[in-house]
């Protein structure tokens, strides 16, 4: 069955001077010339997007869109106009954003998290920037110390909120990033914990062991490429460690001191220098 809105495989039927057909049990789609890649014959099976054109047909194409269906992504709205937005999404027609699905008035030329869907009613592709209610909040399939795909949609006092593996939300405390992040990055992150209210705390830091080893290397790549010295130590403020590592102060004593316990380096007035 033709999924709308995702890629498809499907066979080649039909050879036209405007384009091929594709099909699926009875249905055939087109997919205009422009699109055709070179050589394509006749029962060759291709990739496919699927959307619907300005005359609600079924168009088949191999352009990437920057999303498909069911997912969340950070687009940018071209045009604004009385029965809502359209939004750039890497193809020719635009992604319609109904005025009843803009958490806030949408404007040209700014950028927005929206969740990407097929609507009921027209089977049309359209967005929401309304997230709320396309986020899964009961069935939380992630654990403590998980590896996940992270798109931050919303800063608040206390942190970023990301879209976690494109089902969850989740929240990075603001006190524990060491590095700048705005709304619509895309990064990796781990699971921190997962509450009791299933609700999530990221870290764009390994924990415990793992931490500790991985910015032991971060530290010792970095003294190679500064002759072996770096001018940090037990008095160093938090913001001196963070502008030159983007760590905590806790994290960097740790790493410092299992170096030290390793006789990797050696601690000075100057810094941290390390061992030949």
């Amino acid at each position: 069955m033709i999924q709308v809105g995702e890629y498809n495989e499907l066979e080649v039927v039909k050879e036209l001077d405007f384009g091929i057909y594709l099909r699926d049990g009875d249905v055939e789609i087109l997919m205009p010339t422009k699109w055709v890649p070179k050589d394509t014959k006749i029962g060759d099976f291709l990739n496919v997007f699927i959307f619907r054109d300005s005359d609600d047909r079924l168009i088949a194409t191999t352009v990437t869109p920057l999303a498909v269906a069911e997912s969340f992504a950070y687009l940018e709205a071209k045009q604004v106009n009385d029965i809502g937005a359209f939004l750039d999404w890497g193809m020719d027609k635009d992604l319609f954003v109904p005025f009843r699905e803009q958490a806030t008035r949408m404007e040209p030329g700014k950028s927005y998290v929206v969740f990407v869907y097929v609507d009921d009613e027209t089977n049309r592709i359209v967005a929401s920037s309304k997230l709320s209610r396309f986020i899964e909040r009961e069935d939380i399939d992630v654990q403590e110390g998980d590896i996940v795909d992270l798109l931050i949609y919303s800063e608040t006092d206390l942190g970023f909120n990301a879209i976690v593996n494109n089902l969850y939300s989740g929240l990075i405390y603001k006190n524990e990033i060491y590095e700048a992040i705005r709304v619509g990055d895309k990064m990796q992150g781990f699971v921190k914990r997962v509450r009791e209210d299933n609700k999530i705390d990221l870290s764009l830091q390994k924990s415990g062991y793992e931490l500790v080893d991985d910015v032991k290397w971060r530290i010792l790549k970095l003294m190679k490429e500064e002759n072996g010295l770096l001018p940090l130590t037990d008095n160093s403020t938090p913001e001196e460690i963070k502008a030159k590592l983007q760590i905590s102060k806790k994290a960097f004593k740790k790493a410092i001191g299992a170096l030290y316990r390793e006789r990797l380096v050696k601690l000075t007035e100057k810094g941290v220098e390390l061992l030949k």
